[in-house]
């Protein structure tokens, strides 16, 4: 089985990161390719960021296809392009909120989100909404930490992130924690054993349920919204990017 992960940012010690993540829980007999796009912003902070990464994602996914994997991962909390890329692969693409939320499902009866900055509250709490999981959502906190502080073994970003998940266990009562930045990926297992609560990494979950999705044989639905897109002109920068996929 080959899966692709694809860390939508540019950032390449993080798509490392992430990738050593997807490996560490892998089946054996599953490769593992982790990339990134070279064009686009260094770290996916809002709806600004998403838009401008999205060309590049849609390329690394395409490239995926041509290469003939069986399933890829989106490697960021906010579901970026999500759907999109779904219409582009035959095997399921799955992104790390939608595969952590339905994990902690299957272990808890609620779960809190401790994200990076706040101005990515809102995009998790819609998906949230959009999951069905709102009932289940106690709430979505932000650690106030930038992405790429991550990356910094300097920083107390770490520590920042774990406050936030304590007090999702004391303050809301949530059950378990979900980690919601594939650049907090190396901290579940520690926080896990620490707090002796479920701390769920999108990245792992994204990982085991593909695996299983690929193994029962299962693709994308082409009956409706991530059916190919139609074969029209693009203009100007994106002529090449065209989809050439015959009308329905």
């Amino acid at each position: 089985m080959h899966l692709l992960v694809v860390n939508p940012n540019t950032t390449a010690s993080m798509t490392a990161k992430i990738g050593a993540a997807a490996r560490a829980v892998a089946a054996p007999g599953t490769r593992i390719t982790a990339v990134n796009p070279a064009d686009g912003p260094a770290s996916i902070e809002g709806y600004y960021d998403e838009v401008f990464c999205l060309p590049g994602l849609l390329a690394e996914i395409g490239k995926g296809r041509a290469d003939g994997v069986d399933a890829a991962i989106v490697a960021c909390f906010d579901d970026t392009g999500l759907d999109a890329c779904r219409t582009v692969l035959d095997g399921p693409v799955l992104g790390l909120c939608e595969a952590a939320m339905h994990t902690a499902t299957l272990l808890a009866g609620s779960f809190s989100v401790v994200t990076t900055l706040r101005r990515s509250v809102p995009i998790i709490e819609h998906l949230a909404v959009r999951y069905g999981m709102a009932q289940r959502c106690r709430r979505v906190r932000a650690a106030e930490v930038p992405v790429l502080a991550l990356e910094d073994p300097g920083s107390d970003a770490a520590e920042r992130v774990k406050a936030e998940v304590q007090r999702c266990l004391t303050e809301d009562g949530a059950e378990a924690v979900l980690l919601g930045c594939a650049g907090m990926t190396d901290l579940a297992a520690r926080l896990t054993r620490e707090t002796g609560a479920p701390v769920i990494d999108g990245v792992a979950a994204a990982v085991k349920l593909a695996e299983a999705l690929v193994g029962l044989g299962l693709k994308t639905s082409r009956l409706g919204a991530y059916a190919a897109p139609r074969s029209k002109p693009y203009t100007g920068v994106f002529a090449d990017r065209a989809p050439t996929a015959p009308a329905d």
